[in-house]
């Protein structure tokens, strides 16, 4: 299933704030619902953050083809500044802001009618190239999946986070559709349980055989010899092959390593950010403590007692097997070895 549904002028946003119990889709109209949509993770995930900002940008272009040439250009740039603000770390977001803010500047000389229109259909086009670029993925990273492979993810990496297929579960789908037959241990990803919630009622509808497992639960499995493989996607991944993604993703690499299995990182080359020089750089986002406290509405730390909640965490290059990409899969990934896919 996709998050998105865009009909030229209006964004539907999937609320996945609300998946599994209900399917509820909010209609974004304005760029400053569509900027909401992204800060509530009501849209969540990289390549989905990226294609959602540049619906936005076409949203905020068509809003204002009455406006004087010089104030367009004044009022493009606001619409583009406030989707920035949205999140800090995925780099998709940036990625697809910038794309938009460069078609803008070599297209100056057109009329503001035809410049919205070309906004219009470059946001098209990065929805469009998100979804290649995720098969592309599933089908470099097939040769790393075993038959009968049992794997362990980690938050959610699929259709809902991406346009559509997925980059982590687009490589497992892509195993899955080869006949490989695996089954996935889907952790629970707190706090926002991107995995019970999300990744298991994907793998669940396409009728791959998928387990949700507790955070806590990775370390026994791995022990008991019950993983093959760990996969996981990223928001931002660092010219050395550090990579960014949610919090827990770490923890899971340092357990992989202990026990000697491979773990593999999914994403487009959208995702790569080669102004960082390491992972020491990347801005990790943090968000409301309330997050962590309550779920469901639910309560679940005594009042006066506080919560962290850095929304991810940095994965060191040398914990990581391979990073898989549209362009290729590098094994053993440092400064060195990713320069190659530039």
């Amino acid at each position: 299933m996709q998050p998105l549904r865009w009909n030229g002028k209006t964004l539907g946003v999937l609320d996945q704030t609300l998946l599994p119990e209900q399917e509820v889709w909010e209609d974004c109209d304005t760029y400053e619902l569509v900027a909401e949509a992204i800060e509530k993770m009501k849209v969540r995930g990289a390549p989905a953050i990226g294609a959602t900002a540049a619906f936005g940008i076409a949203i905020g272009a068509q809003a204002g083809v009455d406006l004087e040439k010089a104030a367009y250009f004044d009022y493009l740039d606001r619409v583009c500044a406030r989707l920035a603000q949205t999140r800090p770390t995925a780099v998709n977001l940036f990625w697809a802001i910038t794309r938009m803010r460069e078609l803008i500047k070599h297209n100056s000389d057109l009329e503001v009618k035809e410049l919205a229109e070309l906004i219009t259909r470059e946001a098209d086009l990065i929805a469009e190239e998100d979804v290649e670029l995720n098969k592309t993925i599933g089908q470099n990273g097939l040769p790393l999946i075993p038959e009968n492979a049992r794997i362990l993810t980690h938050c959610n990496t699929g259709s809902l986070a991406t346009v559509d297929y997925g980059t982590a579960l687009g490589v497992i789908r892509a195993a899955q559709e080869a006949g490989k037959n695996v089954t996935v241990y889907a952790d629970e990803t707190r706090p926002y349980l991107q995995g019970a919630r999300l990744t298991a009622f994907e793998l669940h509808r396409d009728n791959i055989p998928v387990t949700v497992v507790t955070d806590s639960m990775a370390g026994y499995l791995m022990q008991q010899k019950m993983v093959d493989l760990v996969i996981v996607g990223a928001d931002r991944i660092a010219a050395n092959g550090d990579a960014a993604n949610k919090i827990g993703t770490y923890s899971l690499a340092v357990l992989a390593k202990h026990h000697g299995i491979p773990f593999y990182v999914a994403a487009p080359m959208s995702t790569l950010d080669y102004e960082m020089e390491s992972g020491d750089e990347i801005e990790i986002e943090q968000r409301s403590s309330d997050e962590v406290v309550f779920i469901g509405g639910k309560r679940m730390v005594p009042e006066g007692v506080p919560a962290l909640h850095p929304a991810f965490d940095v994965t060191p290059h040398e914990l990581i097997t391979a990073i898989i990409t549209d362009k290729g899969v590098v094994q053993g990934p440092n400064t060195e070895t990713m320069a190659k896919l530039k």
